[in-house]
């Protein structure tokens, strides 16, 4: 009897060190999502940010400014390269066509371990319509 319980101790360790790394992927893998989660929400709105600039302003300059200013928690910051407003020359102010713009941010999300990788490609995108 006092054997049986020695070798079913030996036999709960070789299981619970086969069982670790699958749990230790598992809660990075969680971490990371999470992460790139809210990394996604930050981008959406701070492009939703930048168009709503955009379609009251007509200046792409102040939409840019605005979505650095709506996503400072994100490490590395977003750069002006990573922003692009479309169209360029803005809204027409006396069109009586209905015109959109279209702010994109592409954000190169570095992950928080390296486990899974260097980074992951992320994309916020707003929409408006021109003049409110």
């Amino acid at each position: 009897m006092r054997t049986r319980l020695r070798d079913q101790h030996g036999a709960s360790a070789v299981e619970f060190a086969m069982i670790v790394p699958l749990l230790l992927v598992l809660v990075l893998g969680i971490a990371e999502f999470g992460h790139a989660f809210q990394v996604q929400g930050t981008l959406s709105a701070a492009a939703r940010e930048g168009a709503r600039v955009m379609a009251l302003q007509n200046d792409p300059a102040a939409a840019r400014t605005a979505v650095r200013d709506a996503s400072p928690t994100l490490d590395p910051a977003v750069a002006n390269a990573q922003i692009t407003v479309t169209p360029q020359t803005g809204c027409p102010m006396t069109s009586t066509t209905t015109q959109n713009v279209r702010v994109t941010v592409d954000y190169p999300m570095p992950f928080l371990t390296d486990f899974f990788g260097a980074r992951i490609d992320l994309t916020g995108t707003g929409v408006m319509r021109c003049n409110g």
